[in-house]
């Protein structure tokens, strides 16, 4: 367990740690009757009918018969692939403790809550307050306001767990191996019903040699497992990106929006839980040594080569999960660093290249829409603030032919812009809310960048989580996009304060961080690694966010 100096063990490690389950008591009422049911059935069956004849499993003589070596190396990996993304899975969960299905994220709309507080209602609670605290224990890195490293992990090992993935589902078919897994009939319905009846009812079903087949409920199961719980998770993934989602609107409505496919993301994640925990459990009672030669070393036998090893596996597995967990706080950089070395090039050559168009409609917008940040404390922006920003002055400067200082006044002068998007946090939650401003291409054609600019650094009167001046970067092309503005207004009135007055970026094709409020000033530089730790942005440099977060 890490130690923290008290500045960070105030953000890392609170008091107030306390953990609590809340789940909207339909939802739990619906679950509950439907598992009741299923027990039931099978008990009323067994009761009034007996145990239904469990057919033997169809082997063909001619093959597959067996694991080879690919099959074997594949079910490893992605058992190490998928409890990484688990454990940091649940960390970016924690930053935004509540799901739901609905796209506004009001407080009081969630169907699941794992924290214990209801969002006060007489003062001002961020996005950045909610986070609660997990333990590194179940997840990696844990702790709290983590995001950022726990993208790390997920975003590296859904790499893993991609390639893998295809790997396996190309030899499957390649090789004929998908006979023991794809149903080819619809009688495996009723015999896979007769096998559940059998295990519901406390009574082991015949089991077939797992070498040459499965029984019919073991094929449903793995057949569910790698076409559907897989690509669901991945699909599921795509649909909570900015970039896709505010350029392809239908898309997240194929889930329910954008918040309905993060909770099937978390279900999904449930599934493979509860897949892991039955399958192991049902590996050890029925035969364990001969199952963990299966699967380790490709015989069936009785010998315990295949366990020993296993059980190494498996302890190798959880020596990574503590590994992690150091590199997370030791060698965060170097962490980040990998990421933007497997991620940047792809983003740059396919989300990025995105150009948002998603719009939607003044009925659309979000009754409650998360405010984040820390206000800003200094006098210059509350004098400002006093005075209705009057005297406030925009400085755009840098590597420009002409610098120049804009009031509100002139800024509307320039042309303005309004849209309807959905806004994506990296903490998880949206809101859809009405921009009015001046689209960045207006101050770029006014101050007519010198060539060497590549950069576009915009600097905040507020502060960062750990202290220091706000700021943070966006390339030329990416503000030169559609719907990429300087906003004065939020639905209908001018920007509040909470939300960033008098000045704050949008630019839709990523997540909010990047949209840097109570703007102070904008330069153009050559690259980000010349401003503050070569980054990119404040949460970059301080907790290890992304340079592009199209996703």
């Amino acid at each position: 367990m890490i130690a923290f100096d008290a500045a960070h063990k105030a953000v890392h490690f609170p008091e107030d740690r306390r953990f609590r389950i809340w789940l909207l008591p339909s939802i739990l009422a619906g679950v509950g009757a439907f598992a009741v049911l299923l027990i039931a059935a099978a008990w009323i069956q067994w009761a009034f009918v007996g145990l239904p004849e469990i057919s033997e499993a169809k082997v063909n003589p001619a093959g597959p018969h067996g694991f080879p070596l690919w099959v074997r190396l594949c079910h490893f990996l992605n058992f190490a692939f998928i409890m990484l993304l688990i454990r940091s899975g649940l960390s970016i969960l924690m930053d935004h403790p509540r799901l739901y299905f609905n796209d506004h994220c009001t407080p009081g709309s969630e169907w699941l809550r794992l924290t214990p507080i209801k969002v006060p209602r007489d003062r001002i609670w961020t996005a950045k307050d909610d986070a609660r605290y997990i333990s590194p224990l179940v997840s990696t890195p844990g702790y709290r306001h983590t995001v950022g490293v726990a993208r790390v992990w997920h975003f590296i090992n859904v790499h893993g767990f991609i390639l893998t993935g295809a790997v396996f589902i190309a030899l499957l078919f390649t090789t004929g191996q998908w006979r023991r897994l794809v149903p080819d009939s619809f009688s495996i319905v009723p015999e896979a019903w007769a096998t559940w009846v059998h295990y519901a009812t406390f009574h082991l079903p015949p089991e077939p040699n797992g070498f040459y087949a499965y029984n019919a409920l073991q094929k449903l199961s793995y057949f569910a497992v790698i076409f559907g719980l897989g690509p669901l998770a991945i699909l599921t993934g795509i649909a909570m990106s900015p970039a896709v989602v505010n350029r392809f609107p239908w898309y997240a409505r194929l889930f329910g929006g954008r918040q309905s496919a993060r909770s099937i993301h978390f279900l999904n994640m449930v599934c493979f839980v509860g897949f892991i925990v039955v399958h192991v459990a049902l590996v050890a009672v029925t035969g364990f040594a001969r199952n963990m030669n299966h699967i380790v070393l490709g015989t069936d036998d009785l010998r315990s080569h295949g366990m020993i090893i296993g059980l190494f596996a498996i302890g190798a597995v959880a020596l990574s999960w503590v590994a992690a967990h150091y590199l997370s706080w030791f060698a965060p950089r170097r962490l980040q660093h990998a990421l933007k070395l497997v991620t940047y090039p792809m983003q740059l050559l396919t989300l990025n290249r995105l150009s948002p168009q998603g719009c939607y409609t003044a009925a659309d917008i979000s009754p409650h829409f998360w405010p984040n940040g820390k206000m800003p404390k200094r006098n210059d922006w509350k004098r400002l603030a006093e005075g209705g920003f009057r005297d406030y002055r925009l400085k755009v400067g840098g590597l420009v032919e002409t610098p120049v200082e804009l009031t509100l006044a002139d800024l509307a002068k320039l042309g303005a812009q309004d849209q309807i998007t959905m806004h994506h946090c990296i903490q998880g939650w949206s809101g859809i809310a009405q921009w009015s401003g001046v689209p960045m291409k207006a101050i770029i054609d006014l101050v007519r960048p010198k060539p060497e600019a590549r950069t576009v650094v915009l600097y905040s009167f507020g502060e960062a989580l750990y202290g220091g001046a706000y700021y943070d970067t966006q390339s030329i092309e990416n503000v030169l996009k559609p719907q990429c503005l300087l906003a004065t207004h939020m639905n209908g009135q001018p920007l509040p304060e909470v939300y960033g007055a008098p000045l704050r970026l949008r630019v839709e094709n990523q997540l909010g961080y990047k949209m840097v409020k109570w703007i102070e000033r904008i330069e153009f530089v050559e690259s980000e690694k010349g401003v503050g730790e070569g980054e990119g942005g404040k949460n970059e440099d301080d907790e290890y966010f992304d340079l592009l977060p199209n996703i």
